[in-house]
């Protein structure tokens, strides 16, 4: 049976993954197909982000061994029983988008983890850029009965209960920037793109989308903001399935109580990480720039931005906030 693209970029992916040599003769061999494809292969592996090294009489080589993603390592760090299912697809345009496939038949919890994506997405439909092997990208499915209303503030616990499982890892100094982001020593860590579909009224069903840099050195990467890994704090060996495994289960603990309680429970957890605290901050709201100092948030997410004129209140979706 001919396997298609995306089946022989996983394959490569697996034998590359050792990080030595491999002849595109053996390759070819391996898969069935002619040196020239291989090469086509490789070549597109390159520009998703994937490090190889091409020598003449040696074949292809990573520039370092790669530990893959990998569902049973994930589910087998569990410590409790599960509460959706996980899947790895090494090879996927988005998490999100595969989430939100109306044909799959979803339940709370069910996590879909890429080791590439080819269409990653971020807040405001900007691209999502994650290199092979260096970063943790996944979604998680779960439905709002209450819709719309139940989940005021979700991005905000998303954000704590990734601070949660990161300090369960043994990375201590992780900190939140309203609304969607996680920091690391003032510079961007993870970040969360929440995406709803339903009707006001209805119950709402919600893709949960995380990416986080976990070995992604700031000159080989360049993401249009000051950027920060996971290595630079607890050094390069870090299996990215065990910190999958903190951060899904740590979601699949605190979304139950989210869901009955709300975010109000949350909110001096939230304050006590908000990385930009009482300091004087710009939230840009479509063409207006607004300046102030940033008041912490209320109980439906909301940032409280103190002004000459009071406190303001900004609800996510709308505005970017930075430092002043």
């Amino acid at each position: 049976m001919k396997l298609k693209s995306r089946e022989i970029r996983q394959q490569l992916l697996c034998v590359l993954a050792d990080g030595e040599f491999h002849s595109g003769e053996t390759l070819a061999q391996t898969l069935n197909l002619s040196r020239t494809a291989i090469a086509g292969h490789i070549n597109q592996l390159i520009d998703w982000g994937l490090d190889v090294f091409k020598v003449k009489g040696k074949g292809y080589k990573l520039n370092r061994p790669l530990i893959l993603l990998d569902e049973k390592k994930i589910t087998g760090q569990f410590t409790q029983p599960a509460y959706g299912e996980v899947s790895v697809i090494q090879v996927i345009e988005s998490t999100n988008t595969e989430l939100k496939n109306t044909d799959r038949v979803r339940a709370n919890g069910d996590t879909i983890v890429a080791e590439i994506q080819t269409a990653g997405r971020g807040r405001h439909g900007r691209q999502w850029l994650a290199p092979v092997g260096g970063s943790l990208t996944f979604s998680m499915y779960w439905r709002f009965n209450d819709g719309y209303q139940g989940m005021a503030g979700l991005s905000l616990l998303v954000g704590i209960a990734i601070c949660r499982a990161l300090k369960t890892c043994g990375l201590d100094e992780a900190r939140l920037k309203w609304p969607n982001d996680v920091y690391l020593f003032g510079k961007k860590l993870a970040g969360v793109l929440i995406e709803v579909e339903g009707q006001i009224g209805a119950p709402a069903d919600c893709i949960i989308g995380i990416g986080l840099n976990v070995v992604v050195p700031p000159h080989e990467f360049e993401v249009g903001q000051p950027h920060i890994d996971m290595s630079q704090a607890l050094g390069p060996d870090i299996d990215r399935n065990d910190v999958a495994a903190c951060i899904i289960e740590q979601l699949w603990q605190m979304l139950p109580d989210f869901t009955q309680r709300g975010f109000e429970p949350y909110i001096d957890e939230w304050q006590h990480l908000d990385w930009f605290a009482d300091r004087t901050v710009v939230v840009k709201s479509g063409d207006k720039r607004i300046s102030g100092i940033n008041r912490g948030i209320d109980a439906s997410g909301a940032l409280l931005l103190e002004t000459a004129d009071g406190i303001t209140r900004f609800h996510g979706g709308e505005v970017s906030l930075r430092a002043n």
